[in-house]
This record gives C-alpha cells, structure tokens and sequence, in this order.
C-alpha cells in the first residue's frame, strides 16, 4: 500500500527523489537532456529534501520503475523480467536493482486488474482516462464486457475510437507485462495484481462483446472513431455484431422465445419505421391475439422520436444476446457451420 505522504507527492517532487537516488553521475547523464527550466526547478527541488523517509523513496523508486518499464512495453514491444532488470541495474547499479526486483515480484501475484471488479465504471474511467490508449485497452479486455462497455461510454469519442482500435488489433499478452501495466495503476487502485498465463486478452471479439452491451449512442460513437482509424476492421466489428434487423437470423422457435419476454408496448415501438419482411417475420410469430394488441399499439404510438425507437430495439437485442448466451436460442451467422438436429 502507498503511503498517504507519497501520493501527497508532485511529479516535481518524485522526480528530484528520483534523480538523489540513482546517484550523481546518473543524475548529470539525465539533467543533461532537459531544458534549462526544467533543470533549475529539479535542482531547487532537491535542495529544499532532507532527510527523506526510506518508505517514501523506495515508494517513488517503485513508481518510475513501473511506470518506465510499461511505458517501453507498450510503445517498443518488448519487456519481461530480463528487460526489467537491466533496466533497474543500468539505472540504479546491481546492488539497488536487486532490492527493488524482490520487493515487486513479491507483490505480483493473482489475476490481473481484480481490483476493478467491484469498482465503479466511473471511478474507473476517472483511473484510466488519462492513460494510454494501449492500457486503457488492456484494461478493458480483462474486464467483464458489460463492465467494459460502461467504462467504454465514459470516455471521450476520439479516445473511444484509439482503444476500440487496440482493443480489436490485440491478440496476446506477456503476463509480465500485463503484471507491470497493473502495478503503474495500483498508484492510484491500491494494489498489483499478475497473470499467471499468457492469455488471450483482445481482438475482434471482446470488442464486439463490449460494443454489443454498450447504449446506442456509445456504440456509434465506438464504430465511427474505429472506421475513421481502419475502415476494414471497423467493417468486420459490425459483421459480427448483432442488431435488430438481424433477428430474422432466428429461427421461428427462437422468435417465440424472445417476443414471450417482450412487453407488447415494447415491440409496437421497435416496429416503428421497420422493412415489411422483418415486421411479417415478428408478427407471424405472435399469437392471434397478441398480434392484434400489437398493431393497435403501433397505430396508437403516431409520430415518435428515433431515440425512442433505438431505446426499444436495444432493449430487444440485449435480451436476445442474454437468451444466446444463456443457449436457449441459437443464431444462425452466415459465416457459420450449419446445425444439425
């Protein structure tokens, strides 16, 4: 657990800790590289520090060297325990790299990102906002999709649209690193969390998952952000989604299933503005009568916004997803093995 003192902490501060530690000529090799502001309000930093707390400073030690290591990660491709200790021992020296080693993977153990299953997606967003959008995506692939999703629509359109793009692009990921991009939240979560296994934590699929359980609004605002960014991945997110006009994918059987689920208010609202064939299918798959409350219902309804209209649908097709996941309907996708009874 980090210290209150250390969060207390300004990036100003962290840094100047940062540079007495990893000794004098280290610290001239890096102040080199800066401009002669940054220089001059380090070097007032350090000279206001005495007598720093040993927790404190092996807090902020920690600090860089995970937010280092998951930075090179995402942005070089490479990493690992290896990477990570030459990283430390070029740093720090031998003697120091091995402290700090023993202490963090002492500290890496269970499942990545538990932490925020029980947190509030707005507290999450808050988290990750500021982020890259690599580790947002990473974050949200771990997550559960409807968890993900609402995360998802508490982020800025154009961010939407960078993690949706590395959410989708994503295949695996080294356990260490994942382990490392944990430990750089735990900062501001409270805890690190490691994977065990390499897993397979993104691709089209959990995007999908992630879009299909986000709102209307959310979801195009998703698939517009993706297509501005790969207009060919964006189209194979919507091949594999599944919308309302694509319930004509269910069998009758499935249909009935569904629309027995379906308040007839409901359903006369998602009928509104649809193509005859998919209005037949519904209403050829409702009883006599139902069918009757329906179509006086939509007669009823007049004029109505689109937004009420997507509201209904949405409602329908999460409950579909729900029933599919569930296995009490199967929907039959064009790019599928055919059924046998």
């Amino acid at each position: 657990m980090v210290s209150a003192q250390t969060v207390a902490l300004s990036g100003l501060q962290k840094a100047a800790l940062v540079l007495i530690q990893i000794g004098k000529d280290r610290a001239a090799r890096v102040m080199s590289e800066m401009t002669d502001d940054e220089v001059e309000a380090l070097s007032a930093e350090i000279m206001r520090m005495s007598n720093v707390p040993r927790e404190i400073a092996a807090d902020v030690i920690d600090e860089f060297y995970e937010n280092s290591i998951a930075a090179s990660s995402l942005q070089l491709g490479h990493g690992g325990l290896d990477y990570a200790q030459k990283v430390l021992e070029q740093t720090f020296g031998v003697e120091k790299a091995e402290e700090i080693m023993e202490r963090l993977v002492q500290g890496m153990q269970g499942q990545p990102f538990d932490f925020l299953k029980a947190a509030d997606p707005r507290e999450i967003v808050t988290l990750v906002s500021s982020e890259h959008p690599q580790t947002i995506a990473l974050v949200l692939a771990h997550l559960r999709p409807d968890h993900a999703a609402r995360v998802m629509a508490g982020l800025g359109p154009k961010l939407q649209g960078e993690v949706a793009l590395r959410i989708a692009q994503m295949e695996r990921a080294n356990p260490e690193m994942v382990a490392l991009v944990a430990a750089s939240l735990q900062k501001k979560a409270a805890q690190v969390i490691n994977s065990e296994e390499m897993q397979a934590v993104g691709g089209v699929e959990p995007l999908v998952d992630i879009i299909n359980r986000a709102d209307p609004g959310t979801e195009k605002m998703i698939l517009t952000g993706l297509e501005e960014r790969d207009e060919e991945l964006a189209d194979e997110v919507r091949s594999r989604m599944f919308v309302f006009e694509d319930i004509v994918m269910l069998e009758d059987r499935g249909i009935q299933l569904v629309l027995r689920q379906v308040d007839g208010a409901q359903l006369a609202l998602a009928l509104k503005g649809t193509q005859e064939d998919l209005r037949s299918r519904i209403m050829k798959n409702l009883s006599e009568r139902a069918r009757q409350n329906v179509m006086e219902e939509i007669d009823m309804l007049g004029a109505v916004r689109m937004s009420q209209v997507q509201e209904a649908r949405a409602g329908i097709v999460q409950l579909i997803r729900k029933m599919e996941e569930s296995g009490q309907i199967v929907i039959r996708r064009e790019d599928e093995d055919e059924y046998v009874a």
